[in-house]
């Protein structure tokens, strides 16, 4: 590459897309051309079995100035492909979109021109999304649980046609499969968001490697990330909350129970009991965890880890 650190860096994660990815560096050429800034394009092969990665071979051939390959030995899944890219990227604006065609090149501009009115970070919205039910209802619903118990008001939050400042990229810790919630994680490291509506194509070629079954892996890694950027540095108000609401329902019905035995016809017989019992030991095994987390934390902390820097002079 003539330019050590170009502007733009496009990263394009792809599994099994081969016939995609002619027209769609074409596409990308003809468009970024236009932009009269220096850009670079990272494919990731995440394990393909078709023929991408030869196709990539002969795209990088034909234009190794602009065009970058990383090839997986095997599928490690979109985040690690993503993670790959964002360490390799040079540009000082990282965009990601995926290999099938469906996210419109000529949305770039609009992603970029809202990046330059002062924000970290870019998200598409696909507002009349061409995609099957099959994703379309879980894609809403994980929508709104996100914006009511994350509190980052998006309309898709999922979608992964994006635009990033390169420091917001180098500060995400990502693995697992959690490239789904990067911008919860962004907007919980400090970083500024902002959403534009793009059109979204129908895809033309292979099929969509996304369903129900990767809704209920959502759920999961939703988890932790509410986890993350919610209690990761105070565990004991998590646990501890709940031991503590466990403890005060076993104590209440100890003191109903304890009433029972005295005043009553005795409690050996009643299920409140074991009840009971239960619930005083997963209230002190709960608070224990709490204090276990504190502990690992005090251990593992690194000042470092505490905050994120926007700038230093």
């Amino acid at each position: 590459m003539s330019e050590e650190h170009p502007y733009l860096s496009i990263v394009i994660p792809l599994v099994n897309e081969n016939d995609s990815l002619r027209p769609l560096s074409e596409e990308l050429e003809s468009v970024l051309t236009t932009l009269g800034r220096s850009y670079e394009i990272i494919f990731v092969d995440d394990g393909s079995t078709d023929a991408s990665f030869a196709t990539l071979q002969r795209l990088h051939a034909s234009d190794p100035e602009h065009i970058r390959v990383i090839r997986f030995r095997r599928n490690f899944g979109k985040t690690a492909a993503l993670s790959a890219a964002f360490k390799r990227a040079r540009g000082e604006v990282v965009m990601t979109m995926d290999a099938d065609l469906q996210d419109d090149p000529h949305e770039i501009p609009k992603l970029l021109a809202k990046l330059e009115e002062g924000y970290d970070m870019v998200a598409a919205w696909r507002e009349r999304r061409q995609d099957p039910t099959s994703k379309t209802i879980p894609s809403r619903i994980a929508n709104t649980v996100v914006t009511l118990v994350a509190g980052v008001k998006l309309h898709d939050v999922n979608c992964g046609f994006k635009a990033y400042r390169a420091e917001v990229v180098r500060e995400l810790k990502l693995y697992g499969d959690l490239h789904r919630f990067i911008p919860i994680l962004a907007v919980w490291q400090g970083f500024t968001i902002a959403e534009v509506p793009v059109a979204h194509r129908p895809r033309r070629f292979g099929h969509s490697k996304y369903g129900w079954h990767r809704f209920i892996r959502s759920f999961f890694d939703f988890l932790v990330v509410l986890f993350l950027t919610r209690y990761l540095r105070r565990p004991l108000q998590l646990f501890g909350t709940l031991g503590a609401i466990s403890f005060f329902v076993g104590l209440v019905l100890g003191v109903y129970l304890a009433y029972l035995r005295l005043f009553g016809p005795g409690i050996g017989w009643r299920p409140a009991l074991f009840a009971d019992v239960m619930a005083i030991v997963v209230g002190v095994q709960l608070s224990a965890i709490g204090l276990l987390g504190e502990m690992g934390r005090n251990f593992s902390y690194r000042s470092e880890d505490e905050y994120s820097i926007r700038t230093e002079l």
